[in-house]
């Protein structure tokens, strides 16, 4: 992917952008962002277009196959002063600054490079939000962490809920339903 500045600087002008689109050897697949790939999943144009912003939430909880539920809309993660984001395809939380770079990790997806927090982290996140999700939801994610806690680093994950808000309320959930 590429920003309008950068297909500038390759091809000189906008006229010889507009070339490339009607010759079919670029697309346009947001605003600014140009591909020459003519599909591009919308959470890696998203990602790429904010390249601050972190995938979280049930966008993340898809990404890590921990559910087979596709989100409506892009859950994306900034520090709590960053921009609002003004996109409806975009469901933006803001994160305390001393929380948000705990746990970011680059995947792969699709083919893509996006920036999303890692499993650990996003099991935070899950018992944090209990109250915003759908019991049936929840409980498959939780299920579905269950599964996998051999593969997860229990340390980071004690290490988040530290950091978390709410830190004794994270824990004592984690203890209930995880451990």
């Amino acid at each position: 992917m590429k920003t309008r500045a950068e297909c500038l600087k390759s091809y000189g002008s906008d006229y010889y952008i507009e070339k490339k689109i009607e010759e079919g050897k670029l697309f346009k697949i947001g605003k600014g962002v140009y591909s020459e790939k003519k599909y591009v999943p919308e959470m890696a144009m998203f990602s790429f277009k904010y390249p601050k912003a972190v995938v979280t939430m049930k966008s993340a909880f898809y990404v890590y196959g921990l559910t087979d539920v596709i989100p409506d809309v892009c859950d994306m993660a900034t520090a709590r002063n960053a921009a609002k984001i003004r996109d409806k395809r975009i469901k933006q939380y803001f994160i305390p600054d001393d929380f948000f770079e705990e746990g970011i990790v680059i995947v792969e997806y699709r083919g893509y490079s996006i920036k999303i927090y890692n499993r650990e982290r996003m099991l935070i996140e899950l018992v944090r939000y209990k109250s915003k999700f759908s019991f049936d939801y929840y409980k498959e994610i939780i299920l579905n962490y269950r599964k996998i806690l051999p593969q997860l680093d229990i340390q980071k994950i004690q290490d988040y809920a530290l950091a978390a808000p709410k830190s004794n309320r994270v824990l004592e959930i984690l203890q209930l339903e995880v451990f």
